[in-house]
Parts: C-alpha cells; structure tokens; sequence
C-alpha cells in the first residue's frame, strides 16, 4: 500500500515538474523566434507528453528511436505492424504501417492521426460520414500473441519432460528448474488456502494461466522498445472480465443467499443487499485497476526521469548533462523495482482471484464445530 501511494505520488509529482519545464522550455524557443527567426526555422522543443503517451499507449508500429539523417531531419527507426481496416463503404483492406509514413502521408483514403486510423476523402480531408473498424495487429496484440506463444512452448517442453520421467524418477533440469518452484508456490500457497485441499485442482490451471501471463508480459515490457501490455486497461478488463465471470459461474447457494438474504437484522437488510450485490462487480473493478495503474505507473516515473535529461538539456546543455547522472541512476533503481513488481503483480492477481472464487464455492461454516475441533482433548467446555 505504501509502494502503490509513494508510486502515485512521483508520478504526480514528475508529471507537474515537467509540465512546468515544458512551457518553459517552449517560451524560450517562442522567444527566440520572435528575436529574428522565421516561423519556419523556430526549433521543436523536446515534448515529453508525446514521448510518455507514445511509450504507454497502443500503436501501429514498434518505434525504437530517433535517428538525424545527412538532411538534418529525425528518421524514425521502427518495426512496422499490419494494419487491417474493414469499413462498410469501403469493404476490407490491409496493408503495413509504413505505408503511413509515421503519419506523415495519407494511404488508400486513410490517415494516421494520434495513434487513430482515419478515413479522408479525394480533398484530404477526414471524411466522418465513413465508418471504419480497426482491427489491426497492434503492438499489444502482437506482444500478447508472442507472450502467449511463449508461454504454451514453455510449457509443452516442461509437461514432455514430465511425461518421460524427469523430475518424477530423477531431478528436474533446465528451465523446469525455475518453473517448477512457481507451480508449486501457486499451488501451496494460492489454490490450496483459499480454494481448500478438495476443490484447488478444478481452478489451478486458470490460476496458473494467469499468473504467468501477466507475469511473462510484464517482464516483456520492461524490455526498452517494447509495449506495455499491462499498462493498457483493455488488457487488465478483459483479465478482470474472465475472472468476473468464473467467480459468477462457481457461485454456490450459499453465496448467492449471502448477497440476496443476509443474516442481519431486517431494517438493515435492504441497504446490505445493495451493498453486497455492489461488491460483486467491485471486486473485479479492483483487480482490473490495480494491476493497469500499478504497472503504468512504473512506465511513467522511468520515462518522466529519462525526459530530465532532455528538458534540462533544452534549457541549457551543461544542465543536461550534469543532472544524467542523477537521472540514470534513479531510472535503474525504478527498473529494478519494477522488476520485483513485475512479479508481485502477477502474484496479487492471481491470489485475489483465488480468495474471491474461494468466497463463491464457499460451504456454510459451522463455528460451533469449529471451534470444538480446535480445542485440545483435554480441554473442558463450559
């Protein structure tokens, strides 16, 4: 709690301090351009907003870095993604993102605007009375899809190694040596307790699933380049919606009697009823929120930090170059924080999900026999 108020807290803080140096830093090359330059020759300041959103948003191609070519312009160095458009007076139509030209020109009576695909018509002009679905293969889809694929391969290979005794008649090797450790965490120290010793098996490969594929796409985001897939709220609803529905489904007479008759008195009934049915979209909405703001906030600081050194660098460079150091170093201790968050994360989502889907499948307790149980035999009851 305190790690997830103290990350809250820097990336507000980051965000106004460079919000601030920002429009300071673009009054001065304003100034400067009103100093005898034309407005053709004014400098572009370095703009950390696009540099953040451009990170931690979605996008149509892969963009690496920046390079100055012998023309003195900036040439984008990307990996290009297809894009796949169907719209009903258009029909379907296909085609790679570098035809866009990073935004730069219009592609069979299409435009690339903020990250959007646009429809124009034969004036260039966006043409609204055109509707388009956009179904492209994203960065995020396409690092779900290698997450996904590296997930099934990771462990096809171990259950083969399973299937032909090892780890079961000798000791466990390679890979199946990290992996192995996990599954039994999860299964000890997640399914059992909150699932009991009887039921755990049903739920342990779901909780499995998502536990290392949160997991494994956390990890590839930290990669510089890459997406931030559990950054983006469609990634961590669609998560949260599966979760949602396996608890509803798994849902016993008990739970159902417990939100819809509570046992409290009957002049407070009406207002817990309301409050437990409430809790049933709530906890999910916990799971989709804490997961997207823990992980895009991490993003955030470590990129808020780089862009110091730029918009110092814009003020003066001198500035730049003695406060990167500072910069650098704080990036890696956030980098490595993540690192742990990464994997803290994907534990949280999964241990949630198992105790919410334990409360569903939960039987009647009897405190009476409980608490007899767990006496000594000794012990006399008054």
């Amino acid at each position: 709690m305190k790690v997830s108020s103290l990350k809250s807290f820097a990336v507000a803080s980051f965000s106004l301090f460079i919000l601030l140096f920002s429009n300071v830093s673009m009054a001065q090359h304003d100034d400067h351009a009103t100093e005898g330059h034309a407005p053709a020759e004014k400098k572009k300041g370095f703009d950390a907003n696009k540099v953040i959103f451009d990170h931690v948003l979605d996008g149509h191609e892969y963009h690496f870095m920046d390079v100055t070519g012998e023309d003195g312009h900036l040439h984008p160095i990307s990996l290009p993604l297809p894009v796949i458009l169907y719209s009903p007076e258009r029909g379907l139509t296909s085609f790679m993102s570098s035809k866009f030209e990073h935004g730069h020109a219009d592609y069979n009576g299409y435009r690339l605007v903020d990250g959007k695909v646009v429809p124009v018509n034969e004036a260039g002009q966006i043409d609204e009375s055109v509707k388009v679905y956009d179904i492209s293969l994203t960065r995020n889809v396409v690092q779900m899809l290698v997450a996904l694929t590296l997930l099934v391969v990771i462990m096809l290979s171990i259950a083969k190694k399973y299937k032909n005794g090892v780890g079961v008649k000798k000791a466990p090797t390679g890979l199946q040596n990290a992996v192995e450790p996990v599954i039994t965490f999860v299964r000890d120290e997640v399914a059992k307790p909150n699932l009991g010793h009887k039921r755990y098996e049903r739920y342990l490969p779901l909780l499995l699933t998502i536990f290392f594929f949160i997991l494994i796409n956390n990890i590839f985001g930290l990669i510089p380049g890459s997406a931030n897939v559990t950054g983006n709220i469609a990634f961590t609803a669609v998560l949260g919606v599966i979760s949602f529905l396996v608890i509803l489904f798994s849902g016993n007479k008990h739970f159902w009697g417990h939100i819809f008759n509570p046992p409290v008195p009957g002049f407070v009934k009406p207002i817990m009823v309301l409050v437990e049915f409430l809790s049933i979209f709530t906890k999910p909405f916990a799971l989709i929120i804490r997961l997207f703001a823990n992980m895009l906030a991490g993003h955030i600081i470590i990129i808020c930090l780089i862009s110091l050194i730029f918009i110092f660098g814009g003020l003066k460079t001198a500035i730049g170059w003695g406060f990167s150091p500072i910069s650098i170093g704080f990036s890696v201790f956030i980098f490595l924080i993540e690192v742990l968050v990464a994997f803290i994360q994907a534990f949280i989502f999964t241990n949630l999900t198992a105790v919410f889907i334990g409360q569903a499948i939960e039987e009647t307790h009897h405190h009476d026999d409980h608490a007899h149980h767990d006496l000594p035999d000794d012990a006399v009851i008054i």
